[in-house]
């Protein structure tokens, strides 16, 4: 770009992280605005209408952006693949719009931990008085908490859900299994769309990590805007690098929740036609 418009490299530096400063000041109060009990409502009905997981007000996930190798950062900033990156996680709605983000955390800490230590985690999942109360499942009377859905990469820590270990599987946890990837598709999704608009997530971001991360917060409130007056579908093809973790177990009560979700899905009132499919002919078994 400095070859481009003859200007030089830090002045061109200065001018894309200005320009990106208030492109997030400017658009994230209107197109990501800080949840609201309403703004969760809202998600977990889409959630509810688009793949029939109740009480879901989410679908998390972490990405791996390259970056260049900051000075004197040693391993710093050094994943699991070897190369130099900051993390992206996000919670996703079933609109493939980013509902909350945060930028930077160090990948040589693993997700889980990550996940503890962000923004997100002490602004919304710790954040109880920003989340609906519990409420029942359809056809249910007991209350039970709303919650977020993840892959393997988190612990289960409420209000976040994780898959079952596929060792020890019966068919009610391959049911769950079925129903969560259906919902946490969604975060997946949301990231391969913004990836395929914005290339720049496709190779090594040629900027410092303060830049970098700068871009990365501009081009998600881009994406939402775009998803607000666009909406149309990318070229899911092109997608983010992906580092998963492994399973954690569970933590607390984590596992009783999972379980309270499991056994509503194989139950009459929570069972839906598709979800059987993923038995093949073990469908008689359900416990």
């Amino acid at each position: 770009m400095h070859l481009q418009f003859h200007f030089h490299i830090s002045t061109i530096a200065s001018i894309v992280k200005t320009t990106c400063k208030i492109i997030w000041r400017d658009l994230q109060p209107v197109v990501m605005p800080t949840p609201t009990q309403e703004t969760w409502l809202e998600v977990a009905a889409g959630f509810e209408t688009a793949t029939s997981f109740p009480n879901c007000i989410g679908a998390v996930d972490a990405q791996h952006v390259r970056v260049l190798q900051p000075l004197d950062s040693g391993s710093r900033y050094l994943g699991p693949e070897k190369y130099f990156s900051v993390l992206l996680l996000a919670v996703a709605d079933t609109k493939c719009k980013f509902v909350a983000i945060d930028v930077g955390s160090y990948d040589r800490t693993e997700d889980c931990r990550v996940l503890d230590a962000s923004q997100i985690q002490q602004r919304i999942l710790q954040d109880q008085t920003s989340l609906p109360p519990p409420r029942p499942f359809p056809g249910r009377t007991d209350p039970v908490p709303l919650v977020m859905v993840s892959d393997y990469v988190f612990a289960v820590t409420p209000p976040l859900l994780c898959p079952y270990p596929w060792h020890g599987m019966d068919n009610r946890r391959r049911m769950f299994n079925c129903r969560l990837t259906r919902a946490r598709r969604f975060a997946e999704s949301t990231f391969g769309i913004m990836a395929g608009r914005w290339q720049v997530f496709c190779s090594i971001m040629q900027l410092d990590v303060s830049t970098a991360e700068s871009v990365i917060r501009a081009c998600c409130v881009i994406h939402n805007y775009v998803r607000d007056y666009d909406g149309e579908e990318a070229d899911l093809k092109t997608q983010m690098p992906f580092i998963g973790w492994g399973y954690n177990r569970p933590l607390g009560n984590g596992q009783q929740l999972r379980d309270s979700f499991a056994n509503y899905f194989a139950s009459p009132e929570g069972a839906v036609t598709w979800q059987f499919s993923c038995l093949g002919d073990r469908h008689t078994d359900l416990h």
